[in-house]
């Protein structure tokens, strides 16, 4: 197993990893709308922080040496299930290639933010 870091996503903000390489697979802690420089949540709804948490999943997995497109599987968690179709449209702007998917609505998020997206990615 590797731990992979980036500057480019947020730092982990407790005992956990950005993500883990581990034979043909990369497995990525959730992501969320934080600026990576200030640690800050970004200003803006759920599109903004779809786009951020989105753009911070994508830099871990372009650190590990793959690309969205060898993503196999997300786990979307969103706050408010009323926000699904504003979330899918940024989704399907970054996640190019339809993999499998589970999103769920959930009681509530780290530092009260709307969207949370993990993924399991191909590194072949």
């Amino acid at each position: 197993m590797k731990k992979i870091h980036t500057n480019n996503a947020p730092a982990a903000i407790g005992p956990y990893s950005q993500a883990i390489a581990c034979g043909d697979f990369l497995f990525t802690s959730g992501q969320i709308g934080l600026d990576p420089e200030t640690g800050a949540v970004v200003e803006g709804g759920i599109k903004e922080q779809a786009e951020r948490a989105l753009q911070n999943l994508i830099a871990i997995i372009e650190e590990a040496g793959s690309s969205p497109d060898k993503i196999v599987k997300t786990t979307c968690f969103l706050a408010d299930m009323a926000d699904f179709a504003a979330f899918n449209e940024v989704y399907a702007s970054y996640i190019p290639n339809a993999p499998a998917r589970s999103c769920v609505a959930v009681r509530e998020l780290p530092k009260s933010l709307l969207c949370e997206v993990e993924a399991i990615v191909s590194l072949k």
